[in-house]
């Protein structure tokens, strides 16, 4: 079964947790919300059967294999922290605005992508077809093309005569670009092992961190024990073994005896400046409340981070294939310029 997207996770956990708030049981939700219909009925009529069995509703999100991780690992810590309700809408607010952002990186990455391939094309043109042309004009002349002129005829040569290489190696990538938009276990595949690598740097790495935010702010509510709310925030952020490697130094360090505010710092999983602003939550009995505002603050910073970086593709991309272009044309022109004054 295809995964849901994320306004499919977000539409379904709202209507879910209303339904919880008006007092009905995880069973009878979901057989409500099975027989209103919808594409989505025979999903929701499996569940409402796993939970009719016992399953709690994180095992029911688990088991249909269609849900996010990330929210059967969130929801689970909803369940055992009894605020199922505030998670699922926590969680809907949560994919709301992950929908909103791919919607925006859609139409900002378009353009730009459109643009690269455009200006790719030119580029390769101009070395295979336009230079060789140049360089036969300039041998009647009895010159040849020398310098930077003379590495791009030679770059332009080498690539027509791997031009089958490229093709072959494009059709391949145009495939594995085919099959990971069409298929959702080569799709996580992917994204998994990007994430086993590379999924705890720069922008990932605030990302990863609101989401333990958001996590630990659910559990520090529910009035759980510090170090069981960050067991269980930690296990959020399994899928990225040196992020959760960060989870397992502040427990580690907390069970030395330092404080809360003080291991999240030194484990690198929130910023200073939230850190002062937690110990004195804490210190004044709200800490939940400045978790909360925590989280707030640190998943803004997230999408903040992912715009920032969205944006600085378009002008680079336009300023690096522009100078590509006149170079180029200008260590072709020169020479011709040259050659033309020569005989004027």
């Amino acid at each position: 079964m295809k995964r849901l997207s994320n306004d499919e996770v977000s539409t379904l956990t709202r209507e879910l947790a209303y339904l919880l708030h008006a007092g009905m049981g995880n069973a009878d939700a979901l057989t409500l919300m099975a027989e209103d219909g919808g594409k989505h009925a025979a999903l929701l009529k499996s569940m409402a059967e796993s939970a009719d069995e016992g399953a709690s509703l994180s095992q029911a999100f688990e088991k249909t294999g269609v849900f996010p991780e990330y929210a059967a690992k969130l929801l689970d810590v909803g369940d055992q922290s009894g605020r199922t309700e505030e998670t699922l809408n926590a969680l809907a607010d949560y994919y709301e605005g992950r929908e909103r952002l791919g919607r925006q990186l859609r139409t900002s990455l378009l353009y730009p992508v459109i643009l690269l391939l455009i200006m790719l094309a030119v580029i390769v043109v101009l070395l295979v077809r336009v230079l060789p042309i140049f360089n036969d004009v300039y041998a009647q002349f009895g010159v040849t093309l020398t310098g930077v002129a003379g590495v791009l005829l030679k770059i332009g040569n080498f690539l027509r005569a791997i031009m089958p290489v490229l093709f072959a190696l494009l059709g391949v990538i145009a495939v594995c670009c085919l099959v990971l938009a069409v298929s959702d276990q080569a799709r996580t595949w992917a994204v998994g092992l990007w994430r086993k690598r590379r999924g705890d740097r720069g922008v990932s790495r605030q990302v990863n961190d609101a989401r333990f935010a958001l996590a630990l702010s659910m559990g520090l509510k529910s009035g759980m024990p510090i170090e069981e709310a960050l067991n269980l925030s930690g296990q959020i952020l399994s899928d990225v073994p040196s992020a959760k490697a960060r989870v397992d130094q502040c427990v580690a360090e907390l069970e030395d005896g330092k404080p809360l505010h003080e291991a999240l710092e030194n484990a690198a999983l929130m910023p200073k400046a939230e850190c002062r602003l937690l110990a004195a939550g804490l210190r004044s009995g709200v800490g939940d409340q400045a978790m909360d505002q925590i989280t707030k603050r640190m998943n803004e910073r997230s999408e903040t981070a992912i715009h920032e970086k969205v944006s600085r593709v378009e002008p680079t991309l336009v300023i690096i294939a522009s100078l590509l272009v006149g170079l180029i044309l200008l260590t072709v022109m020169l020479p011709l310029m040259n050659i033309m004054s020569a005989i004027g």
